[in-house]
């Protein structure tokens, strides 16, 4: 039986990892690309993470390269490449650097792996996602981003660690765009099957759920000189095994949605069945008059920075 083969765009830190925890659960083999000033930095990672396999007992082909040749017919492919963003820079600085970088990496796709499904990790997120889909010209099912799954990932944890619970037994969502505006949903979340609101006064949810929005500036701010990226990578692992073992997974992730929600054909953080074909479907949910107001507000930060990369790229 042949493995997939997963290709992750960018070796830095969230790249390398999200190799690292691919290459583990033996989903694939895998191709690890990047474009540094050091020609042979991805051969060293993943030459380096390949000499882990006999201790660790994975049989996954992990190699480096910097020629997208050797991406060809990829069946997954994770885009993490882009800068963050620095002091001194504004955020249409980043949109404007990221959006090249996308462009320039989805014109390489598009040539040598036409067949893939996509997943995009670099920021701003949501943007970057509807960048990738116009360049690829790929059905809008195969390109999908991902935020949501790490932005419920660091909400279930702030709530196991207020409640003392597993992680295991809670069940969350979030939707909108990722950042500040991301929307988690306390009527969709709940420990062992009990609603949180019966677990958790209202205040203190207020302050976990403002908590998780700012998780990512948490991160940076305990680090001073970079940003997460075990989470991260463990989010896109998650998604890429949803997508090589056809999971069907009803997880949250940026996909491409038109009548769905009223978006009107953007990328946007919401619920989807996920499977070997990418999101198979859109999960439409009743929201709280609340949380319509509150994704609303989340679909039109989305709008606005599509927007002004319109204008940038």
């Amino acid at each position: 039986m042949r493995r997939a083969k997963i290709t992750i765009i960018g070796a830095g830190n969230v790249g390398a990892t999200t190799a690292h925890w691919c290459a583990a659960a033996e989903l694939g083999d895998i191709v690890l690309v990047d474009i540094p000033a050091t020609e042979d930095m991805p051969k060293g990672k993943a030459l380096d993470l390949m000499e882990s396999s006999p201790v660790m007992g994975f049989d996954s082909n992990i190699v480096g390269t910097t020629d997208y040749a050797d991406t060809a017919d990829s069946d997954v492919i994770v885009i993490t490449a882009g800068i963050p963003r620095k002091p001194g820079m504004s955020r249409d600085d980043l949109l404007a650097t990221n959006a090249k970088i996308m462009t320039a990496v989805s014109e390489q796709i598009k040539e040598t792996s036409p067949n893939a499904v996509v997943i995009v990790v670099s920021n701003p997120l949501d943007a970057m996602v509807q960048r990738c889909a116009q360049v690829t010209g790929f059905p809008k099912e195969r390109v999908l981003g991902q935020a949501g799954v790490l932005d419920t990932a660091r909400y279930r944890t702030f709530l196991a660690m207020e409640l003392g619970v597993s992680v295991e037994d809670i069940s969350a969502l979030l939707m909108g765009g990722h950042g500040d505006t991301m929307v988690p949903l306390p009527s969709c979340t709940s420990v062992g099957g009990i609603p949180i609101t019966q677990l958790i006064s209202k205040e203190r949810l207020d302050e976990i759920v403002d908590r998780a929005r700012k998780g990512g500036a948490e991160i940076v701010g305990l680090l001073k000189t970079g940003s997460a990226f075990y989470a991260p990578a463990a989010a896109c692992a998650q998604m890429v095994e949803a997508i090589v073992k056809d999971k069907k997974r009803v997880i949250p992730c940026a996909a491409y949605c038109d009548e769905e929600y009223g978006v009107g054909g953007y990328y946007v953080g919401v619920p989807i069945v996920l499977g070997s074909g990418g999101v198979e479907k859109v999960v439409e949910i009743d929201l709280t008059e609340e949380e319509k107001a509150a994704f609303q507000n989340s679909i039109d930060a989305v709008k606005g920075l599509v927007s002004t990369m319109a204008e940038l790229v």
